[in-house]
């Protein structure tokens, strides 16, 4: 995780290959979380090139 906003439940990802993705609520409120911590690993869903859903890396895809 890169970055996150509580009040806009958005933010962006940095992949293994260190390009950024950005992230909005759609795909917070997918993967079933209440809140992100920078740092924290997560599993993203994409589709069209868009993550769809973001969850904990611990965490089953939806």
């Amino acid at each position: 995780m890169k970055d996150y906003d509580r009040e806009t439940r958005s933010g962006s990802v940095l992949l293994d290959d260190g390009s950024e993705m950005p992230f909005g609520a759609l795909a917070f409120d997918a993967g079933g979380l209440r809140l992100l911590r920078l740092g924290q690993r997560v599993n993203i869903a994409v589709e069209d090139g868009w993550i769809t859903a973001i969850t904990l890396s611990t965490f089953p895809l939806p």
